[in-house]
């Protein structure tokens, strides 16, 4: 237990501070090196590198129509009836954002417009590791779909000899993915980035990975012209705030989910009674013995932090200060507390609404800035997809009239030939 009030500014900020992300020179040169051979060898570099990360004996690199097709039959009834309610609550929530035209006559005139695109080619990625995750399909596979991007790649690692996940397939089909790509890492990413026989080239990269695919996301956008990617990534993180009435129970569980994502996971408790503390920590221990992930999530306890606050509203303070990717509100009349909510990727009102509701299936989009990035970026939402523009459309009256602002500016800024611009015009009788 950390008791906030007695602890000096230098011990707090030790107490907030997150695991360092160590991305060595060896991880950098390495994704250069994968990116030159994509570059230059394009399918045959992928398939190679299937064969050497995933042991893959006899790699491919599409998936055919006809698997995504009949993915739903391969599914039992009960995970694909999740799949498929799931995907209508975060399409439901999704829609909610598709953007709107405005136009405002600015002065009698002139008109301006913020009109918006859709970006035409999108690149999803969707880490391997040890389970399928046709969650991260999903939130990622709706937002594009909703945009109505024309071209939507999905890259995915398969392993061994395993055939792709039908929970996979059947996701993406629901979003209307039709390139699929058997492939991951950095290789994946750079595939996307670049185009190759079978990868289709896209604008903008989207998902989660490790270290490798990181670097060559941010690698790739610095040197690829008109490349972006969604946002920087880190460790999986999550913050709960509890006061007397919450349970202990609830909370080690929603500190728990969030320890076994990695090691490297950081959770962090902030309450106001050393009581529920000590409960909280009894409980986290009685629910470690049955998880299967049981050394990851301790090892992501030891970066994490129970602390004892003076109020509610001073954890709402520390928690604006470290801006988590998930903010937990286990407090009495928490709809009170929300205008207190600063820097926080995503916020779970109440008793009742763990993280994994968000993870999974509410409809709110479970791509969220990590590692103090909320403070300035925001959770995956459909605007991500799309890109906005400006039109103007003005009169010779109306050219007029903004000329008192033009010439003037223009004469201050030395640049005659802006400035000339709008004369040629006034003086033009031809009209």
């Amino acid at each position: 237990m950390f008791d906030w009030q007695s602890a000096t500014s230098v011990q707090r900020a030790e107490c907030l501070s997150r695991p360092a992300v160590k991305v060595g020179d060896k991880v950098k040169a390495a994704v250069e090196n994968i990116i030159d051979n994509v570059a230059k060898n394009g399918d045959k570099a992928l398939l190679g590198y299937a064969e050497q990360f995933d042991a893959r004996i006899s790699p491919r690199i599409r998936v055919s129509d006809s698997e995504i097709i009949q993915s739903e039959f391969a599914l039992e009834p009960d995970l694909k009836n999740a799949i498929d309610q799931a995907y209508s609550n975060i399409k439901r929530f999704h829609q909610l954002q598709t953007p709107q035209s405005k136009q405002i006559e600015t002065q009698p005139g002139v008109i301006c417009e913020l009109r918006f695109q859709a970006i035409e080619a999108v690149g999803l990625y969707v880490p391997g590791g040890s389970a399928p995750l046709p969650s991260s399909v999903l939130m990622q596979g709706v937002c594009a779909q909703l945009s109505g991007a024309k071209t939507i790649v999905l890259a995915t690692p398969v392993k061994g000899d395993s055939q792709i996940n039908p929970a996979i397939l059947y996701a993406a089909k629901l979003c209307g993915v039709t390139d699929i790509i058997e492939c991951g890492g950095a290789g994946a990413i750079a595939a996307m980035a670049l185009g190759t026989d079978s990868v289709p080239k896209v604008n903008k990269i989207f998902g989660p990975g490790n270290s490798f695919v990181t670097m060559a996301k941010q690698l790739l956008c610095q040197s690829v012209p008109g490349l972006a990617i969604d946002m920087p990534a880190g460790p999986s993180e999550v913050l709960v705030i509890a006061d007397k009435g919450a349970n202990p129970e609830f909370i080690a569980a929603d500190l728990l989910s969030q320890a076994e994502h990695g090691e490297d996971s950081q959770v962090i408790l902030l309450a106001t009674e050393a009581q529920l503390i000590k409960d909280t920590e009894v409980a986290i221990e009685r629910q470690l013995r049955v998880l299967s992930r049981a050394d990851i999530a301790r090892a992501a306890l030891k970066n994490s932090t129970l602390i004892l606050v003076e109020s509610v509203e001073q954890a709402f303070e520390i928690s604006a200060e470290y801006g988590p990717e998930h903010l937990i509100l286990q407090i009495r009349e928490a709809e009170r507390f929300l205008p207190l909510v600063k820097n926080a990727g995503s916020v779970f009102v109440g008793d009742y609404t763990p993280e994994s509701a968000g993870d999974y299936a509410s409809g709110t989009n479970h791509v969220l800035p990590t590692y103090g990035y909320s403070k300035t970026y925001s959770s995956l939402n459909l605007m991500d997809f799309y890109k906005a523009y400006t039109v103007q459309t003005i009169t010779k009256e109306g050219l007029r009239g903004l000329s008192s602002a033009i010439l003037p500016l223009a004469q201050a800024e030395g640049l005659d030939a802006h400035a000339n611009a709008v004369k040629v015009r006034l003086e033009n009788n031809n009209d």
